[in-house]
C-alpha cells in the first residue's frame, strides 16, 4: 500500500478552530477525510461512532476530548491538542457546570484518549507543556503550529489610512474565554475615531449590546473572513485562553497590527511593540490605550502589519503545517 492509498480519519465537532485546520488538512492531504458533526452529539459521547464512522480507516487523526469513543485495536491513533482547558487556572474562568465537567468525565476521556494514542502533538509549545505538566506525560509531545494560507489571507493591496475613521476587529465565539465581556468596557475607553466590529462566531455564543461604537456582523463564513481582515486596520484579542490563535494568525497574514492578551500561545505569534501589543488579561485601560495609540498613527500600523505578514511567510504557512502533517502520518504508517 502506498501513503496515497492510506485512509485518514478525523472525527470531530464542527464549529471550532480545530474543525477548520483538519478541513483544510482534508483539502490537501490525499486520503483525509474529516467526519464531522454536530457538538450537541458529544452530549451521548457513547453513540458519536455512530454519528462519526471512521470505518475502513488506516489511521484516525482527531482531538483527545473524546478521541477515546473512535479508538479502534490495531488502528493508531494520533491527537492534536488545539487547546487545553482542564488546568486549574482554567477552572477559575468556568462556568460551574463547567468545571464539573472539566473535572470529571472529560479528564477522563482525555487521559484514556492519551494512553491510547500512538502519537500525540499540539498545536504551539505553550499547549505543549501545560498538557505534560497537568497530565504529567512522559512521552514527547510533538509541536506542530497551525498554518494560514498565504495566498487567501493576504494584506489590502491599498491599506486605507484615514485618521476620522479606525477599524477594530473582534473575530470569534462571544465567549467568556475569549474575553468577549470586555469589549463593552474597551469600547467605552476609545477615541472617537475607533469602532470595535464584532463578530458571532461559528458556535453563535454570547450576545453584546451594540453601540456607536460597537457593532456586530454576525456569524462570517470562513471564506469571507480574509475580505473581512482586509476592511480593518486593527485586531483586538483580549482572551484568556488560546492554544494558538488562529484568529491572530490570520488577520497577522492580512497585514493587521494586533492588540491581544499576553498569555498562553499568543506571544508565540505577536512580538510585543514590533507585531503589536500584549496586554494583561482583563485590564480594559491597556487594552484601550494600546488601540488609541495604534489608531493614532498609520504608519505604526502599517510598520506593525508588514512585519506580522513576514512573520507568517518564515514561520506559519498552511504549506508548512500540511508538510509536517504528511511526514508524521507517513512516519506512524510505515514503521
Amino acid at each position: 500500500m502506498t501513503i496515497q492509498q492510506i485512509r485518514i480519519k478525523s472525527p470531530l465537532a464542527w464549529g471550532n478552530g480545530a474543525y477548520v485546520i483538519h478541513r483544510l488538512l482534508e483539502d490537501r492531504i490525499s486520503g483525509y477525510h474529516v467526519a464531522g458533526y454536530n457538538p450537541y452529539w458529544t452530549l451521548f459521547p457513547f453513540i458519536l461512532p455512530a454519528v462519526a464512522s471512521t470505518k475502513e480507516a488506516h489511521l484516525i487523526h482527531t482531538t483527545p476530548d473524546y478521541a477515546f469513543f473512535f479508538h479502534k485495536k490495531n488502528i493508531p491513533m494520533i491527537i492534536t491538542f488545539h487547546n487545553y482547558i482542564l488546568d486549574h487556572w482554567m477552572q477559575t474562568h468556568s462556568s460551574p457546570l463547567q468545571r464539573l465537567h472539566y473535572a470529571t468525565d472529560l479528564r477522563l476521556w482525555t487521559q484514556m484518549a492519551v494512553n491510547r494514542a500512538c502519537r500525540i502533538t499540539a498545536v504551539s509549545h505553550f499547549t505543549a507543556q501545560l498538557v505534560s505538566q497537568d497530565l504529567d506525560l512522559a512521552a514527547p509531545i510533538d509541536v506542530i503550529y497551525n498554518g494560514v494560507d498565504a495566498d487567501l489571507f493576504f494584506p489590502a493591496k491599498q491599506r486605507h489610512t484615514e485618521a476620522d475613521r479606525v477599524r477594530v476587529f473582534f473575530s470569534g465565539n462571544l465567549s467568556r474565554r475569549k474575553g468577549a465581556h470586555w469589549l463593552p468596557g474597551i469600547a467605552e475607553k476609545l477615541e472617537k475615531n475607533a469602532i470595535i466590529f464584532f463578530t458571532q462566531g461559528p458556535k453563535g455564543e454570547g450576545k453584546i449590546i451594540p453601540k456607536d461604537n460597537l457593532q456586530g456582523i454576525g456569524s462570517i463564513p470562513f471564506l469571507e473572513m480574509p475580505m473581512h481582515y482586509r476592511k480593518m486596520d486593527i485586531l483586538l484579542m483580549p482572551t484568556i485562553r488560546e492554544g494558538f490563535g488562529l484568529a491572530i494568525a490570520e488577520a497577522m497574514a492580512c497585514g493587521l497590527p494586533v492588540v491581544a492578551s499576553n498569555c498562553s500561545a499568543i506571544p508565540e505569534l505577536i512580538d510585543d511593540g514590533k507585531g503589536g501589543f500584549l496586554c494583561p488579561i482583563g485590564d480594559v485601560q491597556a487594552f484601550a490605550e494600546k488601540i488609541n495609540l495604534l489608531a493614532e498613527s498609520p504608519r505604526l500600523r502599517l510598520q506593525m502589519g508588514e512585519y506580522n505578514r513576514a512573520k507568517i511567510e518564515q514561520k506559519f504557512t498552511l504549506a508548512r503545517m500540511v508538510k509536517k502533517y504528511q511526514a508524521l502520518f507517513k512516519e506512524v504508517l510505515t514503521n
